[in-house]
């Protein structure tokens, strides 16, 4: 945008500073890209398979590098050891976190999609409300070490840790072996499960409850300790804006029917 050279100099100055102004502030919201940044991923259904390299969460992390211009390293981490990394401030961010009390202490998160949980459950356990999980001494449930969900999976996952029934895993790969060789009765899963439900031989022994709990948001993970609070606001307007024109929508689209993926993004 030009300046008329024929406005009155007073008029022309005011003009130029109110550009200017705008330009900076502008400026003002781009993250910082002064020093190199961290961001880490883990293996998890359609979030990331390691096998392809491919995912919700590559995809996501690939238009945030691009708009954001700094330069990320990503990598691949357990989901426990990307928590402690997080709040120790050893990385940067990672992607589809969900937040609960402890977590806000050291994390702060841009929301971009929100998703409810279900129990997977072996037909043969004789399960057919999640109550009835609970009431039985004899189930066991696999769990993905450090994952959290809404509160009814929550609940479900604390009582039976209490009495010593869950068994860890680093990822879901294991938890579906364990629950098809019966040494585990159920599992708490998200639409990013879908695919392995397709097998037969899961879906042959299973069914799914639905937890009484509205949608959880998930998103992206900032430290506290490495991220300050002023860059936190701005990687969150990136994230804001990423969802406002479509570009989420779109990375969800790849994955799911377009129901499916409106209900995940638009929140």
């Amino acid at each position: 945008m030009g300046i008329d050279p024929f406005l009155h100099p007073l008029m022309r100055a005011l003009l130029l500073a109110l550009l200017l102004a705008g330009g900076g502030a502008q400026a003002a919201e781009r993250p910082d890209c002064s020093r190199p940044l961290s961001l880490a991923l883990h293996d998890h259904g359609l979030l990331y398979s390691r096998q392809t390299g491919e995912g919700i969460d590559k995809d996501f992390a690939d238009e945030l590098i691009r708009r954001s211009g700094c330069r990320i390293t990503v990598t691949v981490l357990p989901r426990a050891r990307i928590w402690q990394l997080i709040e120790s401030g050893g990385l940067d961010f990672s992607l589809s976190g969900i937040s609960n009390e402890q977590r806000e202490r050291f994390a702060a998160f841009a929301w971009y999609f929100s998703n409810k949980y279900y129990l997977l459950v072996r037909r043969d356990a004789g399960v057919q409300r999640v109550g009835d999980f609970i009431r039985n001494p004899q189930l066991r449930l696999g769990a993905i070490r450090s994952f959290r969900y809404g509160p009814g999976a929550n609940r479900l996952v604390d009582a039976l840790d209490s009495d010593m029934r869950v068994s860890y895993a680093s990822g879901l790969a294991p938890l579906y072996a364990t629950l098809l060789a019966n040494q585990t009765q159920g599992m708490i899963i998200e639409p990013f499960d879908y695919p392995a439900l397709e097998s037969a031989a899961i879906r042959g022994q299973t069914h799914i409850l639905e937890f009484d709990d509205p949608p959880v948001p998930h998103g992206l993970i900032m430290s506290k300790r490495a991220i300050a609070p002023q860059e936190q606001a701005r990687w969150r307007a990136l994230v804001d804006e990423m969802r406002a024109d479509g570009t989420v929508e779109r990375i969800f689209d790849k994955y799911f029917k377009p129901e499916l993926s409106q209900a995940l993004t638009r929140f």
